[in-house]
């Protein structure tokens, strides 16, 4: 141990408990220290739980990386990509990529119940009104693929849907926010209307609930089946036949019945690829009548291979009584052929035209929509290793022409939300702003205490000059005693920041108004490495910043010193 340590140890409770001048001062320096730590903790910590949570939150919502379209630029809007991309399956090998899902999605308006509202007229009579609260937000469709993990965490009530089950077809997943505003529940069906050539609409069912507390996410995102969302977008060839209200010459009139692709389609009745939609017939024998839709670019002679995979479509007549007769099928008053269905569906019934009866059977396509899909979630490892991920998946994907003729591009989760992230860059800013100002605080109010000390003590000064000590050795006195407040201060500011930190995060008593700040109360996130190195560059940046005002020391006069009263 040295003298220098020793010295400064033993006078330091007289220099705490020293004259009415040395207390107040040096108090006031321990509390500066103690608040510059407690707010660049409190900073740090609520910094690193802004960009971690709200990072999390948001690449939750939409991964980190997504593959679509190259002629595309949002990815809400996408063209579709045809499912088996061999590029895609090269990048399953990647050590920094974590798993990659499809989805695609589609706008949706949600409708709610009708809702009853009394008021007042000027006479002072009640009237009655009945409402429908509207809501916009956008489908995600999902399958298999998809990892429900950050979904999961945070489910209110309900449960994760399995769209590998039929029966969770028209499943969704809504927010708390979305569930209010619509007066909807676990179990609830609402109903849902989609733009198409004309409005379409359908009725899903409720059986889960959210909450990220990331605002403008919750009231936008709805979670639903990938194959209702390739249904709803036209993605691929949906083909069926049927058997139109109208005859011709008593003929039953066969007719494709068909949607999606480009919309420019073409008809395969067993002949080849034609433009006519539908045509008569008198059945005589059982038949099974094969259909194949495709599509075209502009007319059916050019040479060009469909651009969307083709759909097939079958439909059985069976012919019963006499067969030899001619057909004279004929409407009823309403226009229509007299069906008696023979299948809760409709896709079986019987025809008869008094002499025969014929049985139709239809069996719809299949739909190539399936096969096609909005684009690709690539979720990564670790987030700083996005960057790196981001040009090796660049790489391997953009401008390069798929086997199906179709250009890919990525974008990262910060090309996608810009303006989020570009927020989360100027809170590093103001960490630096917020930490330098305090630390400069502290290093001023130390500065004073040291000098105040040195003053004080100049008897002190003069009499160890005078034993022959250094100026030098006479600074480090000084300074360790300096070190010993810093770090009570430092003691202190850890105690309080932590504790303050902890119950936040534990109790999130401290609340956000979302519509600001994206989430809805403060987020904590301790880093201890953070820590450590706050602590450490507080205690060496103090003591060195020290040494300036120590030199006061080196022009003290030990004989003038000694008579100093």
């Amino acid at each position: 141990m040295s003298y220098e340590y020793f010295i400064s140890k033993k006078t330091l409770k007289g220099v705490v408990q020293g004259k009415k001048v040395s207390k107040p001062i040096v108090r006031i320096s321990i509390i500066s220290i103690a608040l510059a730590v407690i707010v660049n903790l409190i900073t740090i910590a609520v910094v690193t739980g802004f960009q971690q949570e709200v990072r999390q939150k948001v690449s939750g919502f939409g991964s980190h990386i997504f593959v679509m379209d190259a002629g595309e630029n949002s990815i809400f809007e996408a063209a579709p990509l045809r499912r088996d991309q061999p590029y895609i399956k090269e990048l399953k090998n990647d050590p920094g990529i974590s798993s990659i899902s499809v989805v695609g999605y589609k706008p949706v308006l949600f409708q709610s119940d009708e809702r009853e509202t009394t008021f007042k007229l000027p006479n002072g009579k009640d009237t009655t009104e009945y409402q429908y609260q509207v809501h916009g937000a956008v489908i995600k469709g999902v399958d298999s693929t998809f990892n429900w993990k950050f979904f999961q965490r945070h489910l209110l009530s309900g449960v994760i849907p399995n769209f590998s089950v039929d029966s969770c077809e028209n499943h969704i997943v809504i927010s708390k926010r979305l569930s209010k505003d619509l007066n909807y529940s676990i179990g609830d069906r609402v109903s849902a209307f989609f733009v198409k050539n004309s409005p379409v609409k359908r009725k899903f069912k409720i059986v889960g609930i959210y909450e990220t507390g990331l605002e403008e996410f919750d009231k936008q995102i709805v979670l639903g089946n990938l194959e209702t969302v390739q249904e709803l977008n036209d993605w691929g060839i949906h083909a069926s036949i049927e058997i139109a209200d109208t005859t011709i010459d008593g003929q039953i009139v066969v007719k494709a019945n068909a949607s999606g692709g480009n919309g420019n389609l073409r008809y395969d009745w067993g002949n080849g690829f034609d433009t006519y939609i539908g045509f008569g017939i008198c059945p005589k024998k059982d038949t099974t009548i094969r259909l194949i839709v495709s599509d075209y670019w502009s007319n059916v002679n050019e040479d060009i291979s469909e651009t969307t995979l083709a759909d097939t479509a079958y439909l059985k007549l069976s012919v019963e009584g006499d067969l030899s007769s001619r057909c004279i099928f004929e409407l009823n008053k309403e226009q229509e052929l007299d069906r008696e269905y023979l299948s809760q569906d409709g896709r079986k019934f019987a025809l008869s035209d008094g002499a025969k009866r014929v049985i139709c059977e239809m069996e719809n396509g299949k739909g190539s929509s399936k096969n096609y899909i909005g684009g690709f979630e690539i979720t990564v490892k670790d987030w700083s290793s996005l960057d790196e991920v981001m040009t090796r998946v660049k790489g391997n994907i953009d401008l390069r022409l798929t086997p199906y003729g179709e250009l890919m591009k990525t974008t990262s989760i910060i090309d996608n939300e810009p303006d989020i992230f570009v927020w989360l860059g100027f809170l590093d800013i103001n960490v630096i702003i917020i930490l330098t100002l305090m630390i400069l605080i502290g290093i001023i109010n130390m500065g004073s205490a040291l000098l105040v000390l040195i003053l004080i003590r100049t008897n002190f000064i003069g009499m160890m000059k005078a034993m022959g000590a250094t100026n030098w050795s006479i600074r480090k006195i000084f300074l360790i005693q300096a070190g010993f407040l810093i770090g009570r201060g430092m003691l202190w500011g850890n105690i309080i920041g932590l504790a303050i930190c902890f119950i936040q995060k534990y109790t999130g008593f401290i609340s956000l108004n979302p519509e600001v700040y994206y989430l809805t109360q403060v987020p904590i996130e301790l880093n201890w490495w953070h820590w450590l190195l706050l602590n450490i560059a507080t205690l060496v940046i103090c003591i060195l910043a020290l040494i300036i005002p120590s030199v006061v020391i080196t022009r003290i006069d030990p004989v003038k010193a000694i008579k100093f009263n």
